[in-house]
């Protein structure tokens, strides 16, 4: 391989000699794939471009030229900065200071990105002192040019101001820091391969750390230093291994620094990797599961050596253990293992372990010694462990316990325990999900449900969610929910309908485990129908009674219908932290009221609906100081969906605010006000109707950055449209009282500007347009549009369902069709959940009288919701 000479050359010759041979060293890592070869050699070109530089630029007599962090490990990848510190003997003076400059500007021109530093030995042990960043950097120095003795003062000088085991606490506070700004959780579906938990930041870690103390640079050394087994070693350097050849595969694929494993690499990564898709999975979701694998690992070990290294540099006090039984004892308040074979002579134990922690709450954690007995013995798990009814029984006790649950499942999770006693479990560790609004792995978001259900357990979070903290305390026997939750998504990436693949698991499991029948009943009901709910509630009309009573048929039972409902907001709210909203939640109460209602008996049909809510909204009136009857000039006009589809005090404010003046407004009204919660807005819109209203609104929340939630749309018998909307601001910070008076003013201008205007027609969006464009991961991983079409079962209106990615104006633009087309909307309950869209409208019209213009119309709404009419 070629490399630039450090002889003095020019600038362009240098800079050309640079550019081949890294693209040489590049080439031979694409023929040999072997990652310290290429970071090595990438290493070993800039010492020697840099030593060339200096021919031209010199540095100030008696300095140093020293590589810092990666690049003086001997580790650079492609796209990496070039750190490096510039060593003084003593301050620099105005000439010092230009030579400097020099060959700085100098490595920019050359194609070098220098992060540099120029001090003398005091301020680095002065600045080392104050930043934990600074000293780990330093303590990585390696000499490339200059004054030898200097370098050799500074690296004395550096090891003698180290003090190891307050390095050793900087450096864990330092990485718990970093892994809570990554959620904790190696499992993110697009992880930083450098930074987040189990990753390569936290092999450095343990090398510094380890280095620090004196235990050895690399895993070999550790090992003899007896922190780690060698099987251990060969584990993390095969890790190692696998990571830095991932993070140079991503520079390549970027041409430029990354470290994140966004969706758009995934399955070129893959392609690279020879990776290919089998018939249930994408290539990309099995790369993402091996490298979740790999992840665990080093998290694991991480755990246990980061114990191992804090024991021996902080050793305590011999105290002698405390038993907790024959098998158990408590050293230092860490659940130990009284004989080093105990989950040899006793397997059992790799379930009791969990079971000892969670009935001793005085334990801060388990040992080293015990973590890497469970790991190591986790293969003791196999089919004849499951079938062992101890087994069974003790992993039931682990559920019913009344503290450490989440926990116990997190660590049995990490540690392969829980993946080899629950097989069907093992296949969704690590299963990417591809749907847009699952933010975490499938094994993630399981225990991320359970997590939710048991924080309705505990009184410091009944605020958040009253009524599922209520239902939960009076529910007998609610770790049922727990396994329900543990198998409610254990048949994704299989194909099929995954809750009816689910429900047959979980059949199985209750009956291999002795579960009751009514409990087995009960948790197979809720993995079959744990969709059910949330469909219902976000896509159905709740206003109309066979809807409601179609639900209660469906559960059946309160008992049932409870759990469904706590089972249902845990789910909701473990996709995303984007997904819950107050609206839902709304929603979801209103069916479970309505429902429970019918299973205690309550009639529930339209007219005793629409009498109890004209009462009441009634009384809500005469208590504003309204006159009686002043209302009856509007509702005369309305029919009756207008009163199944608003609340009592929904009818109120419709009322109070279109008779602001005594008699019904002849002119446009926009009125808004903040929803029950607080997290959005109710816009109530009073004006002629004119061709394309409902279009020309969504126009404006759209340019106003408001995403509707709900729309209902009544037109009185002379013409006036009474339409209301549901509507988020798409900037959280953006308080949404804040905007009521702005969408007063603004909408209702819009919609004045259309009062004696002529008709314009509606045009069908034709692809063409440029529109916003669609988010990263709905690019990378699109979804086909979805659209169905069927008539209600009175056979009067049209029940239209749509499914695609979300994107800016998509709902305007569905709006322009349905004018085109000449359609009326009557309701439109419109579901984000993250980058996807699943939205329900009911229309009429004459085109639905047409096959041909129902093709038609289906044509126009999958073009226009398709990625190719992005431009």
């Amino acid at each position: 391989m070629q490399t630039p000479s450090h002889l003095s050359l020019p600038l362009s010759d240098l800079r050309k000699a640079l550019q081949d041979s890294r693209a040489a060293a590049i080439e031979v890592f694409r023929q040999q794939r072997q990652p310290n070869v290429l970071l090595r050699s990438l290493c070993r070109i800039v010492d020697q471009t840099l030593r060339g530089l200096l021919q031209i630029h010199p540095l100030p007599a008696g300095s140093t030229l020293a590589a810092l962090g990666g690049y003086g490990r001997g580790e650079l990848y492609p796209y990496s900065d070039i750190d490096i510190l510039i060593l003084l003997p003593r301050a620099p003076d105005a000439q010092a200071e230009t030579a400097i400059g020099e060959f700085l500007t100098a490595m920019w021109d050359i194609g070098l990105e220098p992060g540099h530093s120029v001090r003398t030995i005091d301020e680095c042990i002065s600045e080392a002192r104050g930043d934990i960043t600074v000293e780990t950097a330093l303590l990585e120095s390696r000499w490339i040019a200059g004054s030898r003795n200097l370098m050799r003062d500074f690296s004395q000088q550096i090891h003698q101001h180290l003090d190891a085991p307050a390095f050793f606490l900087a450096k864990r506070a330092e990485m718990r820091q970093r892994h809570s700004r990554f959620r904790d959780t190696p499992y993110s579906l697009e992880p930083n391969c450098k930074e987040s938990p189990g990753g390569l930041r936290d092999l450095q870690v343990i090398l510094w750390m380890a280095r620090a103390a004196g235990f050895g640079d690399n895993w070999r050394a550790i090992a003899r230093a007896g922190l780690l087994t060698p099987q251990e070693a060969r584990d993390l350097n095969r890790a190692e291994q696998a990571f830095k050849r991932l993070r140079i595969e991503l520079h390549l694929l970027a041409r430029r620094r990354e470290d994140r494993i966004l969706f758009d690499w995934q399955s070129q990564l893959a392609t690279v990797y020879g990776i290919e898709p089998s018939p249930t999975r994408r290539a990309s979701e099995l790369l993402m599961q091996r490298y979740y694998w790999a992840a665990r690992l080093v998290t694991q070990l991480n755990t246990i050596l980061v114990q191992n290294i804090e024991e021996r540099l902080f050793p305590r006090p011999d105290e002698p253990a405390i038993p907790i039984d024959d098998s158990f004892c408590s050293v230092h308040q860490r659940l130990d293992i009284c004989r080093d074979d105990a989950f040899e002579r006793k397997p059992a134990l790799l379930l009791r372990a969990f079971l000892v922690m969670q009935q001793h709450p005085e334990l801060q954690g388990m040992s080293a010694r015990t973590l890497r007995a469970l790991w190591h013995n986790r293969d003791r798990i196999d089919a004849q462990f499951r079938s062992n009814p101890i087994h069974k029984k003790i992993f039931l006790q682990i559920l019913q316990q009344p503290r450490g649950i989440v926990h116990a499942l997190r660590d049995m999770t990490m540690l392969n325990i829980l993946p080899r006693f629950i097989p069907a479990f093992r296949r969704i560790v690590g299963q990417m999900q591809h749907d847009l609004f699952h933010v975490y792995t499938v094994d993630q978001h399981t225990l991320m449900v359970i997590r939710n259900l048991r924080r309705f357990t505990m009184p410091e979070h009944a605020p958040e969610h009253p009524l599922a903290s209520q239902l939960i305390n009076d529910f007998s026997r609610h770790w049922l929910l727990y396994v329900a939750a543990l198998f409610h998504d254990i048949a994704k990436g299989r194909g099929g309908d995954h809750s009816e693949l689910g429900a047959r698991e979980i059949k199985r499991f209750a009956r291999e485990f002795g579960l009751a029948p009514a409990d087995a009943e009960l948790v197979e009901f809720l993995v079959r129908q744990h969709l059910s709910m949330s469909n219902v509630a976000q896509k159905q009309d709740l206003s109309d009674p066979d809807v409601i009573h179609r639900f209660a048929a469906l559960v059946k039972t309160k008992r049932q219908l409870q759990a469904l409902y706590l089972l249902t907001v845990a789910d909701i709210q473990g996709t995303s932290p984007k997904v819950w909203n107050a609206w839902k939640g709304k929603l979801l109460e209103d069916l479970y009221r309505a429902a429970l209602a019918i299973l205690g008996g309550a009639r529930h049909n339209r007219s005793s609906m629409l009498h109890k809510r004209r009462q009441e909204a009634e009384k809500l009136l005469l208590q504003t100081g309204l006159p009686a009857h002043t209302w009856d000039t509007l509702w005369d006009k309305l029919d009756t969906g207008y009163f199944l589809r608003h609340e009592s005090d929904e009818l109120s404010w419709h009322a109070q605010q279109l008779h602001a003046g005594g008699k019904l407004a002849d002119t446009p009204v926009v009125r808004a006000r903040a929803t029950e919660h607080g997290e959005g807005l109710q816009i109530l819109v009073w004006i002629r109707d004119v061709a394309d209203l409902f279009a020309r609104i969504c126009a404006y929340l759209d340019r106003s950055r408001l995403s509707i939630l709900d729309a209902r749309i009544h037109t009185t018998r002379d013409g006036w449209a009474l339409d209301s909307f549901i509507v988020l601001p798409l900037d959280e910070e953006i308080a949404p009282q804040a905007l009521a008076a702005e969408i007063e003013q603004g909408l209702g201008e819009t919609l004045a500007q259309l009062v004696g205007t002529a008709p314009q027609p509606a045009s069908v969006p034709d692809g063409s347009q440029r529109r916003p464009p669609q988010s990263r991961r709905s690019r990378t991983f699109p979804i086909a549009p979805q659209v169905e079409l069927h008539q209600d079962e009175q056979g009067q209106l049209w029940r239209l369902s749509l499914t695609a990615a979300d994107r800016p104006g998509l709902l305007h633009d569905v709006a322009r069709i349905f004018g085109a087309h000449g359609l009326n909307l009557h309701t439109a309950k419109i579901m984000t959940l993250g980058d996807r869209v699943e939205d329900v409208f009911v229309l009429s019209g004459a085109a639905f009288e047409n096959p041909r213009q129902c093709r038609q119309l289906e044509r126009d709404l999958r073009t226009v919701m398709s990625a190719e009419s992005m431009s």
